[in-house]
C-alpha cells in the first residue's frame, strides 16, 4: 500500500472512531489517549495527522457532521416535487431511519451544540455554519413551495426554518430520556398538523 493512502487510512481511522466516541462518550471525556487506544495506534500517529484535540473536533464537525446533515437533512430539499411532501418526508423519514442507539444518544450536533459551542468560538462557528447551510436549504424549499402555490405566501420562509429545526433537534434531546418512542410519535403528530397549517 502507498505511504500516502495508508496515511489517509490512518487519518480517517482517527476521524470516525472520535466521532463515535465523542458521540457516545462526550467531546470533553474522550481524550486523545481513549482515542488511540480505541484506533490501536500510537500518539505519534495522532499528532502526525492532528496538532491537538481541538484540530480534530474541527474536522469531525466539518468532515463527518457537516457530511451526515447535508446527506439526511438537506440533499432531500433540493429534489424535485411538492415542497410540503418533501418537508415532511424529510423529517419523519429521517426520524424513522435512526437505530435504537442513535435514539438512545440523540443527535451527535447538538450533543456537541450543548457541550462545546460556549466553550471554544471556532467550534461555535463550525457548528453554526451547519445550522445555517440547513437553515438556507429549507428557505429555498420553503420559498419554491410559495412560489408554486403550495405553500402560504403570507409567513416567513425563515422563521418556519429556524421552527423546523429546532424542533427536530429538541425533539432528538427529549428522546434520550425514554425508552420508547411514544414521544417520537407525538413529534411527528404535531409536525403534521404545523405543515397543514402553512400549506397554501
Amino acid at each position: 500500500m502507498e505511504q500516502r493512502q495508508k496515511s489517509e487510512l490512518t487519518k480517517q481511522l482517527i476521524l470516525n472512531e472520535s466521532f463515535k466516541l465523542f458521540y457516545e462518550n462526550g467531546f470533553k471525556t474522550t481524550s486523545v489517549d481513549k482515542i488511540m487506544k480505541a484506533t490501536k495506534l500510537t500518539k505519534g500517529a495522532f499528532y502526525h495527522h492532528y496538532k491537538n484535540k481541538k484540530e480534530l473536533g474541527l474536522a469531525v464537525i466539518s468532515l463527518k457532521l457537516q457530511k451526515r446533515i447535508y446527506e439526511g437533512m438537506m440533499a432531500p430539499l433540493y429534489e424535485p416535487g411538492d415542497a410540503l411532501v418533501i418537508l415532511k418526508t424529510t423529517f419523519i423519514d429521517r426520524l424513522k431511519s435512526f437505530s435504537v442507539h442513535e435514539k438512545k444518544h440523540g443527535c451527535p450536533m447538538n450533543n456537541l451544540i450543548n457541550e462545546i459551542s460556549d466553550y471554544e468560538i471556532a467550534y461555535q462557528i463550525a457548528l453554526k455554519r451547519i445550522i445555517e447551510e440547513w437553515q438556507s436549504a429549507l428557505i429555498y424549499l420553503i420559498d419554491r413551495g410559495k412560489s408554486e402555490n403550495v405553500i402560504n405566501k403570507s409567513i416567513s420562509s425563515k422563521a418556519v426554518a429556524v421552527y423546523l429545526i429546532s424542533a427536530f433537534e429538541g425533539i432528538r434531546g427529549i428522546r434520550k430520556l425514554y425508552d420508547n418512542d411514544f414521544i417520537l410519535e407525538e413529534y411527528i403528530s404535531g409536525l403534521s398538523l404545523y405543515l397543514n397549517q402553512i400549506k397554501s
